[in-house]
């Protein structure tokens, strides 16, 4: 529970505001939402839905000169994809404009406020400084009478802009200067998107906001820190117009996230100025943004369960952004076939007038789901051009000249012949051999070095568009610039890589716009709303987990780095044998016996045996992890995985975690107290040196904590509120078992195994 929440329980246990709690989220229509907004949003949300209270959302729209209906809309249409909803709660500031006004009113008769005929500059130099108190206006003592004609004239329309301001009669020597006689109203002829021109002064945010809050009950008005200031401003003017128990105001840490910025300001710059295309842009952080980048509304709830609520400002690594996407993603984004980079390939022994459907999985065997399409094969193929290369480096497992490797859910091929551009000498062609033989056949020792590579049918080829996002900016924070630059001198000018010869497998043909799907070896795609009749548009939501991995532990750096290595194999793949392990094991006998003991003792297969015992260095990793207790193949299946990268691509120093934190990590897994896709994350701390399994599950809420008989009750209750849908399943339509699954999961907050909540639906739906 974080300290937000502690006070809120503090509240009910107290009997404070007699057991009710009100929150709002309270944004101002002047631009779209961002990222920054989906942690306060699921903050005053959540903490409602948790203590039986309600959100309001009400627009504080006291500023005609920036503020427009279409940000009320974006922001409503946001809120809701978010996954929350505020009723029949929605207010507008704008709405108790007369109440604004009559309360200020009250101030100037209780000789509380006053009208100033200061400027603006005369204002700021009366103020003081940080080190001399500030000086009374020479209209601070004008008399009630005089003050009230004068407001009223104001509201009348008889002055210009700026002519006067009405100010709160505060501490002149307050060490807060924001407390030095602030200013309440100011005249501003221009038309309100909602009140027209029934209005010339309008109020300011820091007094129009506690009063809002006051006006709909609200208990905890919760808002990020650098409006701690401003608190003393909330609490004067409800001391000086509400009684106990009135709203109070608590501030937590708002979200700085790498390579981008989060002021509205200079997200309108890059919008105004052309530098992206439109607030929906998906490389811009806004939720429009991310929506059409293909983020998902779990995601990004997920996200901001993770990075939790703290008193103290800091940044926050894009990549924990991006890693609770994709851990979302995987159980939701079924696999396909994609070449983005086409490389031909033509089976000289395949019939030219033959075509062959072969059945296909969706899911990978860790995905408790099922689903299967029919791919078309036939003599002319597509293939990545990366998973050729004319002059392989050594251990390569892909495609080379006279080698193997097989097609994914198809044959294996064999390079016979390369054609090349005679001018360029680009390789434009590889003539293959396929085996038929050996479709569905077990692999030999020897084929298992090779790699599935993925591939389209030229005949069948889906052409699509695909655009590829990186960073918006060069540096992790934007916000701190060199002398004599702006923010936007540090824009990435390729941020969108667009591939317009990009092929998809048939199955994609009639892909609806907003479908996800992962492109094997590529990462997770969306289709976009650009997408027409003729041709689709996918845009990249983020790339796959190894890569994410590589980058935190310093084994790549940025894209170039990235494509550098998709030309380098990954020597640790289960399933293959290493040619340099075996000798590795054949000059040292220690090694050899361990590899013999850890298939005859642990139960290993050759394949996981192998990479562990390559050196000493590892094997005794090995061993000091199952110290622990560990499973042997838990650990060695992340050791041959994932560890196996460090050990390779690490350039001196220890790995940045320990055997025993790689036991503790296994041993979480086995007992079912964390979910896959919850080891993988906690995996991605490890290796950027972020602390233990323990401390990392504690941290992100990742520990998986539900008995089986709480588990029971929440599936129960969630049937239950189900009537309709249960109806349906048990009449056949058991395609629904995937919402019931989603509807419990999101119960948990995430912390149960999605098979063993599949497993208690069954029970219950077919009981």
């Amino acid at each position: 529970m974080d300290f937000i929440r502690e006070i809120v329980a503090r509240d009910i246990q107290s009997g404070r505001y007699h057991g009710r709690v009100v929150t709002r989220f309270p944004p101002e229509p002047n631009g779209y939402l961002h990222i920054g907004h989906a942690k306060s949003i699921a903050l005053n949300f959540g903490i409602a839905e948790e203590f039986g209270g309600v959100c309001h959302l009400r627009f504080d729209d006291t500023n005609p000169e920036t503020e427009d209906m279409e940000y009320v809309e974006a922001i409503m249409r946001d809120v809701r994809w978010l996954g929350y909803d505020w009723q029949d709660k929605l207010f507008f500031a704008s709405d108790y404009y007369e109440q604004f006004y009559q309360f200020a009113e009250q101030l100037i008769v209780d000789g509380k406020a006053y009208v100033d005929s200061l400027d603006e500059e005369g204002i700021r130099q009366y103020r003081g400084t940080v080190t001399e108190p500030g000086r009374p206006s020479p209209y601070r003592d004008r008399p009630i009478e005089e003050n009230l004609d004068l407001f009223r004239r104001m509201r009348a329309g008889e002055f210009p802009d700026g002519a006067h301001v009405l100010r709160a009669k505060g501490d002149l020597a307050a060490a807060n200067m924001k407390m030095r006689d602030p200013v309440l109203y100011r005249i501003r002829h221009a038309t309100h998107y909602r009140t027209g021109d029934d209005w010339c002064i309008y109020p300011m945010y820091d007094y129009a906001h506690p009063i809002s809050d006051a006006i709909e009950g609200v208990t905890h008005s919760i808002c990020t820190l650098e409006f701690e200031n401003n608190r003393a401003i909330y609490d004067w003017t409800l001391d000086n117009l509400y009684e106990e128990p009135r709203p109070h105001q608590y501030e937590f840490a708002r979200l700085n996230l790498d390579y981008t910025v989060m002021s509205k300001r200079k997200l309108l710059q890059l919008v105004e100025e052309n530098y992206v295309a439109g607030w929906d842009d998906p490389r811009m952080p806004t939720i429009a943004g991310l929506r059409r980048r293909g983020y998902t509304p779990e995601g990004i709830r997920l996200f901001c369960k993770r990075i939790g609520v703290d008193k103290t400002n800091s940044r926050v690594q894009i990549e924990v952004l991006e890693n609770a996407i994709r851990d979302d993603l995987n159980a939701r984004a079924p696999r396909v076939m994609a070449v983005l980079r086409p490389l031909k390939v033509t089976l000289t022994n395949y019939p030219a007038d033959r075509s062959e459907w072969l059945e296909a999985d969706y899911w990978p065997r860790d995905i408790d789901k099922s689903g299967t399409r029919q791919v078309p094969l036939a003599r002319e193929l597509y293939i990545e051009r990366s998973d050729f290369s004319q002059n392989p480096p050594e251990g390569w497992t892909r495609l080379a000249p006279g080698s193997e490797v097989r097609l994914r859910h198809a044959y294996f091929i064999r390079c016979d012949e390369v054609v090349t551009d005679p001018a360029t000498g680009e390789v434009v062609e590889l003539r293959c051999s396929y085996d038929p033989d050996s479709l569905g056949k077990p692999s030999t020792a020897e084929r298992r070095r090779s790699t599935a590579i993925q591939w389209v049918a030229a005949n069948h080829a889906v052409p699509v568009e695909v655009r590829l996002y990186d960073r918006l900016f060069t540096v992790a924070n934007p916000d701190e610039v060199e002398e004599g630059k702006t923010f936007k001198d540090y824009l990435n000018p390729k941020s969108i890589d667009v591939i317009d010869t990009a092929l998809v497998e048939l199955s994609l043909a009639q892909a609806e716009v907003g479908s996800r799907y992962q492109f094997v070896r590529h990462g997770y795609f969306i289709v976009d709303g650009d997408s027409t009749a003729q041709k689709l548009v996918f845009n990249r939501i983020v790339d796959l987990p190894d890569a994410f991995t590589a980058k935190l532990a310093g084994v790549v750096k940025g894209r170039e780095a990235r494509q550098e290595t998709e030309k380098q194999p990954s020597e640790v793949v289960v399933g293959s044998i290493s040619e340099e392990r075996e000798r590795a094991r054949t000059a040292d006998v220690w090694l050899a016996e361990k590899y013999a003991s850890f298939m005859a003792t642990l139960g290993l297969t050759p394949e996981q045996a192998d990479p562990i015992t390559g050196s000493r260095e590892v094997v005794a990793f090995f061993e000091a992890a199952l110290e622990t207790g560990a499973s042997a193949r838990t650990v060695a299946n992340w050791i041959n995985n994932e560890v196996l990268r460090l050990f390779r691509d690490r350039r001196d120093g220890d790995l940045p975690f320990s055997a025993a934190d790689l036991g503790e990590l296994a041993k979480l897994i086995d007992s079912g107290a964390v979910t896959t896709a919850a080891a993988k994350t906690i995996y991605t701390e490890m290796a950027a040196g972020n602390g233990s399994p323990q401390q990392i599950v504690h941290r992100l809420g990742l520990d998986q904590t539900l008995s089986e008989s709480e588990l029971t009750t929440l599936v129960q209750q969630v049937l239950a509120k189900l009537p309709d849908k249960v109806a349906e399943y048990r009449s056949g339509k058991v395609s629904l078992l995937g919402m019931f699954t989603g509807q419990v999961m999101r119960a948990t907050g995430g912390k149960a195994d999605p098979r063993q909540v599949q497993e208690l639906l069954r029970r219950q739906l077919e009981a």
